[in-house]
């Protein structure tokens, strides 16, 4: 097995998955080139006429370790970006709060939303909440590319430190759906008991 490090002449993590650096990725190609470098550093697949089996299972284990950090900073926008500007030597002040009080206070409102549907499993309120939440992801999204190939650093930031609040905020509404749905139909199941 040949080091991670030294094949794919890893500098980041965009160049372990043959992508250029840019936020714009191909989650299709993403998702292929993560299957390819897995299937390769498996550790099931370490060569096993190698003399020091030990360490080239440790290596193995921490390219998988490297290929999955890598894998899940590529293919969120949040973690994406948050990557780009750490590259960019930008990431300094991503942890400050967000001053835009209008998103603030929209973020809010869609998190109280959020919060009395799970609890009064009001599917339809979810499903109606991620659409408006996908569509200020994509809004953020290009506002935050715009942003980074302009080298306009405190846009770029602001954008981020939006687009975090967001995917979290998607992913509970997707969590808040499906759990929802797995109970709707664990009901449906008890009707046949």
């Amino acid at each position: 097995m040949t080091d991670i490090t030294a094949e794919a002449q890893f500098d980041n993590f965009f160049a372990l998955f043959e992508q250029p650096v840019q936020f714009e990725v191909n989650q299709e190609s993403l998702d292929q080139h993560l299957r390819l470098l897995q299937k390769r550093y498996h550790p099931d697949n370490v060569n096993k006429n190698l003399a020091n089996t030990t360490q080239a299972q440790q290596q193995s284990e921490q390219a998988s370790a490297l290929i999955n950090q890598a894998y899940q900073a590529l293919s969120a926008p949040d973690s994406r970006a948050s990557y780009l500007l750490d590259m960019a030597d930008q990431a300094q002040n991503l942890e400050h709060s967000i001053a835009d009080l209008d998103f603030l206070e929209d973020a809010m409102q869609m998190r109280m939303d959020l919060d009395d549907a799970i609890e009064g499993k009001d599917r339809a309120t979810l499903q109606q909440l991620h659409p408006q939440i996908t569509e200020r992801l994509a809004k953020q999204s290009k506002r935050f590319n715009d942003a980074y190939q302009n080298q306009d650093w405190q846009t770029a930031i602001d954008a981020t430190q939006k687009l975090k609040f967001l995917v979290k905020l998607n992913a509970d509404v997707t969590t808040g759906i499906d759990e929802l749905a797995t109970a709707e139909h664990s009901d449906d199941d008890d009707l046949y008991v």
